[in-house]
């Protein structure tokens, strides 16, 4: 017999050799009638998988949040299994779940968008013939001879699947797939079914191998939800980023420079605007701005451990040079603590704080690369604090404080993550509790509720993820607040403390919004391009009725050049004038006529269509500089 612990902390004795299922009914014949699948120490599992002794066992039915991974990795197989019923020729190769849905790479055939009416009209069929989903273990021999035909299944044999003679398939029907599960019992499950998309995908994400064809699709457990998704995705397209930031001239990413950004007038107006506000936000923190190189030695981040976690995962730029390795900084830590080495430290120093715009570079796979949103080259609001340990918990608390009003500026709600110590980490285990614990503290007294992710932390320390809701639900992580005790001993970073002895300082890596890049991506979707005044590149057009109000119109602007205001020169009717401000999503509208001439007044219309007439000028400015200086999230003239 062997004991496993239940999600109540209980502890049930089992039989040796024990299934998911089986420990499901031992636990009451319901919940094994009932089990998908299950959870073996966190990780999502086959009912068939055995368990060992000491393990942590989930079950998952219909009504566990999981449930819905599993059902979506089943519509993969159904996708599978009517492709090939109407593409032999079509092979194979991975078809895992997603946060969203499902996809399948394969290659030998060629799709379009057009082919998934017909595909899904097999895969219904497939769902209406409610054939068995069952495990079946083959002989790795077996396995080989099955795939003699397909050689990203033969990879996957020899890698992944290489631990012994016994391979685990799924089949339904005449189908079957090298798969370990989990899977739902029939395919009569797989109701609420659609395909997405198509995109291109290399092999193993790799750019030197062969380019596949990648089919998105998605499944839930009711039709109700799948068309809450559709008109969610609707209106996700509708607030697309890059078909927005082309629309309103915000940037580009040319194909010269993949992954790295260009912005244009409008948008640089926009990102300088969100570094003056961070910059605010620093001075408040007790912040100092500095600015360091992103040509570096490579020898800068051997001392602090960077060197070997980003060249081991090929996201660093470098080359040789006269014998001497550079690179392009993949962050910022290294070249902040080469500035606080820089002098001789005392406690009586600390914190000391330094702040930069810092644009690092990361070698993303081409293939992930999405407009502003996963990029090779971004600037972080970077920040890091040098600090005694009597000043953790002081510091985290601020800084949370300050993330928390910054977001809330922003109209976004928030969630904080607590990553903890990851497999990878550096530094002995005392200094990692010590850091977490301190970590708990801050957390528990200024957020309360947050979720914890074991093991996800950077390699140096526990880390604290802001996750933001936009205005439609989807979550984006974005800034990171992390402590951090291992870099100053692996750089040699010291201060002299208060009793005469050289002490290690603690370091506070931060950033409020991440990167420039990725959070403009979010906001831009979040607002869909209409941004709050405060922020928007163009506050207000006036609009002259003809060309003989074009002078008092260019007194306007005179008298509002303490905001961002353009004059709508083309001949075009008001109506015609109004409908492209509108399309530009500009905040307000000032339209001028012979009657506003005559008594030197104006009409006033925001993007929302409120319009009225009889204002002065004055009073109009006057409500620019509140609402402009409050930040406030939408134009208010008529609220």
């Amino acid at each position: 017999m062997i004991e496993v612990e239940l999600p109540d902390g209980s502890i049930l004795e089992v039989e040796e050799n024990s299934t998911v299922e089986d420990v499901a009914y031992e636990i009451g014949t319901g919940l094994g009638d009932d089990t998908k699948a299950g959870k073996i120490n966190g990780e999502l599992v086959a009912k068939e998988e055995t368990v060992s002794d000491g393990d942590e066992i989930e079950i998952v039915t219909p009504q566990s949040d999981e449930y819905t991974d599993v059902l979506r990795h089943s519509a993969a197989h159904v996708f599978a299994q009517a492709l090939q019923r109407l593409h032999p020729e079509a092979k194979l190769t991975i078809g895992p779940w997603t946060d969203e849905g499902f996809y399948y790479d394969i290659d030998g055939v060629e799709l379009e968008q057009s082919d998934f009416e017909e595909i899904e009209e097999e895969m219904q069929e497939i769902v209406e013939e409610d054939l068995d989903i069952e495990r079946m273990i083959l002989p790795r021999e077996e396995a080989e001879d099955f795939y003699a035909d397909n050689e990203y299944k033969q990879e996957i044999l020899e890698e992944e699947a290489s631990g012994g003679d016994q391979i685990s398939f799924y089949r339904q029907g005449e189908f079957k797939d090298l798969c370990k599960g989990p899977h739902v019992d029939s395919t009569g499950e797989v109701e609420a079914f659609k395909l997405l998309e198509i995109a291109g995908a290399y092999w193993r994400g790799d750019e030197e191998n062969e380019m596949l064809t990648r089919v998105y699709g998605t499944a839930f457990s009711s039709e109700k939800e799948l068309e809450e998704f559709i008109e969610k995705r609707k209106e996700a397209e509708k607030r697309d980023h890059r078909r927005i930031g082309q629309e309103m001239d915000l940037f580009s990413v040319p194909e010269h420079a993949p992954g790295a950004p260009h912005y244009h007038r409008a948008g640089m107006i926009v990102r300088r605007e969100l570094e003056e506000y961070i910059r605010e936000k620093n001075a408040e923190l007790g912040y100092e701005e500095v600015w360091t190189p992103e040509l570096n030695k490579a020898e800068l981040w051997k001392k602090t451990g960077h060197y070997e976690a980003f060249k081991k995962e090929g996201e660093m730029f470098s080359w040789e040079q006269d014998d001497i390795e550079y690179g392009l900084k993949p962050m910022n830590c290294a070249n902040h603590s080469h500035i606080f080495d820089s002098g001789t430290r005392s406690y009586k120093d600390l914190p000391i704080k330094l702040s930069e715009f810092g644009t690092v570079n990361r070698n993303e796979q081409s293939g992930e690369l999405s407009g502003l949103l996963r990029v090779r080259v971004m600037t972080q609001d970077d920040g890091h604090a040098y600090i005694r340990k009597d000043q953790i918990e002081e510091e985290i608390k601020a800084h949370l404080e300050k993330i928390i009003e910054m977001y809330d500026e922003f109209g976004f709600n928030v969630n904080f993550i607590m990553e903890t110590k990851p497999p990878k980490a550096q530094g002995p285990d005392a200094l990692w509790d010590e850091a977490e614990a301190s970590l708990k503290t801050a957390m528990d007294e200024v957020v309360g509720d947050y979720e914890v992710k074991p093991e996800e932390g950077a390699f140096y320390g526990p880390k604290i993820g802001v996750e933001v809701e936009d205005a439609i639900g989807r979550e984006w992580q974005l800034g990171t607040v992390q402590l951090d005790f291992v870099i100053p001993r692996n750089y040699g970073l010291k201060y002299q403390g208060e009793d005469n002895e050289e002490h290690y300082p603690v370091m506070i890596h931060r950033a409020i919004l991440g990167s420039i890049e990725r959070f403009m991506g979010v906001m831009i979707e979040h607002f869909a391009g209409e941004f709050p005044t405060w922020l928007a590149p163009e506050q207000v057009r006036i609009l002259p009725v003809s060309d003989d109000n074009l002078a008092y119109a260019e007194e306007l602007k005179e008298e509002l050049s303490d905001f961002r205001v353009e004059i709508e020169e083309r001949s075009w009717t008001v109506g015609k004038k109004i409908q492209a401000a509108h399309d530009d999503r500009v905040p307000y509208m000032i339209i001028v006529g012979d009657d506003e001439e005559e008594v030197s007044e104006i009409s006033v219309r925001d993007r929302f269509e409120n319009e009225d007439r009889g204002f002065t000028v004055k009073e109009f400015r006057k409500h620019l500089e509140t609402e402009v200086g409050e930040k406030r999230l939408k134009p208010d003239f008529f609220d």
